[in-house]
């Protein structure tokens, strides 16, 4: 069973293991297509008749099933890799662990964003940026813009406590614990993260930078522990509803995976 790790507690070896594994596919040419996806699916949820994976009650499942995508993708470059997750609520400054050299690599250089040190520095020819929504060619960030800190603790235990999962107009002005935790109302804890980091991760091609990753498994984690303190609140809409996703309709680009086969991760992983 895989067991996904918040990353501060992670070995030097275990931080190695996934880089490692991250740059390898980037290098066989599997990682841009998960970028692609991503970005397709964005354009088409802020234009289309269906939101799939954003702004909408499918926003946790289709990304549930992304990341266990992904997370299958590293294990078939070293079988005892797994995503871990990014505590943002403790890990909250740029000095934190997570942006040292030997993992993710730190900020943006002013004035073009671009990451100078680690793994995935443009200069050390492991990433180029080719899925793009820009010309820029190397991973940028401009973290900690001002007056935009991470969220607390204290609010994300707010959104906790949020039920019922969603509601009606199922969209980013929706009150319920999916937006409240995607970023539409509340303290809008999902997008604030995308947004203090910058750069790739304000886009549609925010899977260029790693550390989305790292976020949305802790998005993940965050959902589950809501799932174990509200056992009695699921997935909703349960019924066909216009323009959204039912908790037994198949998401694209799947077409085989429902958000009722994503309601239970300890089939596929546990956190630790």
């Amino acid at each position: 069973m895989t067991v996904r790790k918040n990353q501060a507690n992670l070995t030097p070896a275990e931080k190695r293991a996934f880089v490692n594994a991250v740059v390898e596919l980037k290098r066989r040419g599997r990682y841009d297509p998960f970028v692609t996806t991503h970005r397709e699916i964005f354009i088409s949820d802020m234009t289309g008749p269906i939101r799939q994976g954003h702004e909408s009650p499918s926003f946790l499942p289709w990304h549930r099933q992304y990341l266990i995508d992904f997370e299958r993708a590293l294990q078939s470059i070293n079988p005892n890799v797994s995503i871990p997750y990014w505590d943002w609520t403790r890990d909250r400054t740029p000095t934190s662990s997570l942006w040292s050299a030997n993992f993710l690599g730190g900020n943006g250089r002013r004035p073009d964003g671009q990451v100078m040190n680690g793994p995935f520095a443009h200069s050390n020819g492991n990433w180029s940026i080719t899925v793009q929504d820009d010309t820029a060619p190397f991973l940028r960030r401009a973290m900690a813009p001002t007056g935009m800190p991470l969220p607390t603790r204290a609010e994300l235990n707010t959104v906790l406590a949020v039920t019922p999962y969603d509601m009606t107009p199922w969209d980013f002005t929706a009150p319920g614990f999916r937006n409240s935790l995607e970023g539409g109302a509340g303290p809008g804890l999902h997008n604030r993260v995308h947004n203090w980091v910058g750069g790739q991760m304000l886009q549609s091609v925010s899977p260029n930078d790693p550390v989305f990753w790292l976020h949305h498994c802790f998005v993940d984690k965050i959902w589950a522990d809501w799932q174990r303190r509200h056992p009695q609140h699921s997935y909703l809409p349960a019924v066909s509803t216009t323009g959204v996703v039912a908790l037994n309709q198949a998401m694209a680009p799947w077409n085989n995976v429902t958000p009722a086969a994503m309601l239970d991760h300890t089939r596929f992983y546990t956190y630790a």
